[in-house]
């Protein structure tokens, strides 16, 4: 009985998302391009939250932890889809299929438990303004993102678990780009009609929980706000749009494809690319699009960094400049008391740029623009 149940496959085969050698190189273009997009979006968005002041309140702070984890879902499987592009045979070995649906797992239950945190922090925020501060502290933050990883780990455990017990020891072909449960279920030699309803249910549960709980909280929040006034309602439709968005492409893939009966491959294999290619680079893009703080950062961002460029060109280049001036030919005498004060004041302004930049050349074209400007 011990000796059954351990697994004989040590790799699955993937047969990827098509066979033509033509749309194979172009898909691997293009998913490489949406790969560099996604890890540039998400870890922008998280390092502008960090090193922006402004920027430090709760949900920014959220959004910081939903830019990370959507750069780590799409790092599971992007990768590995884009170089199985270039290759004739497309393996994983049977521990990087079990790694994959543990992380998969992993963050994609975190994503769906951080959405419903975000949902409550903007329930605070429109509904309740004047308690905001004193709920929404960096203590509870910092726990309502713990609860998030802890409910993504602990259901991806219990997934894998369970697949760990079955016994694999025939087919390994697997009809996708990535280890998805469903699928990987199919190559076990053994019934696993039940333990496949079980294992549906408990994503599917969580996914259309969650979705529920996001449409009846962004529901109530709009129907509150309506109730104040017109341009409360507006400002609050605005601020929620986002979210939704979010919520429906994140959560529209997953529920289709753990609770719909009939399993179509195609239309399986464009959702999984949606959910875990697409929607993690959608997600920086619409909440920067749409945020106002996030543009004000970001312009202000690149204006420091233009600013900062250009005066140390203007330090790298100043030595050159200053000893062009050195050999020029000397100013001669004058007896204006005014234009002998000008060239003092020019002196003592040329020494104190000169000594800002620590380089030899800089301190011998010192030297030599004082000999330039002394008259006698």
């Amino acid at each position: 009985m011990e000796e059954a149940n351990q697994s004989v496959v040590h790799e699955f085969i993937f047969q990827g998302l098509c066979n033509s050698k033509e749309l194979q190189i172009f898909l691997f273009l293009s998913f490489s391009i949406l790969y560099l997009m996604t890890v540039v979006g998400n870890l922008f968005v998280v390092l502008l939250i960090i090193t922006d002041p402004h920027l430090h309140s709760p949900m920014y702070f959220l959004l910081a932890n939903l830019s990370f984890v959507d750069f780590c879902l799409s790092s599971v499987t992007t990768p590995k889809l884009t170089t199985d592009l270039l290759r004739e045979k497309k393996t994983i070995s049977f521990g990087g299929c079990m790694s994959q649906i543990l992380c998969v797992h992993f963050f994609g239950g975190g994503e769906m438990v951080l959405l419903v945190t975000m949902a409550y922090d903007r329930y605070v925020a429109i509904c309740k303004p004047l308690h905001y501060s004193s709920i929404m502290d960096r203590q509870k933050c910092i726990w309502l993102v713990l609860i998030s990883w802890i409910i993504g780990f602990v259901h991806a455990m219990s997934q894998l678990i369970m697949i760990l017990e079955l016994p694999f020891c025939g087919p390994r072909v697997v009809d996708s780009f990535f280890c998805d449960i469903p699928l990987v279920l199919k190559l076990a030699c053994t019934d696993t009609n039940t333990l496949g309803m079980l294992i549906n249910a408990d994503s599917g549960i969580l996914a259309t929980t969650c979705f529920i709980v996001l449409l009846v909280s962004y529901t109530y929040i709009l129907l509150t706000v309506r109730l104040h006034s017109e341009g409360s309602a507006s400002k609050a439709l605005s601020t929620c749009t986002s979210h939704i968005i979010v919520v429906v492409l994140f959560f529209g893939p997953c529920i289709f494809i753990y609770l719909w009966p009939v399993s179509i491959t195609w239309v399986d294999k464009f959702l999984a690319v949606f959910y875990t290619v697409i929607t993690p680079l959608l997600n920086p893009a619409i909440y920067t699009l749409r945020n106002k703080d996030i543009k004000k950062a970001t312009k202000k961002l690149v204006n420091q960094h233009m600013k900062k460029k250009v005066v140390n060109e203007l330090i790298r280049n100043l030595p050159i400049w200053l000893s062009f001036i050195a050999k020029l030919p000397k100013i001669p005498p004058t007896n204006s008391k005014k234009f002998q004060k000008l060239l003092n004041h020019v002196v003592r302004y040329s020494k104190k740029i000169c000594n800002s930049v620590n380089t030899a050349a800089s301190q011998h074209t010192c030297s030599d623009t004082n000999a330039w400007f002394v008259t006698t």
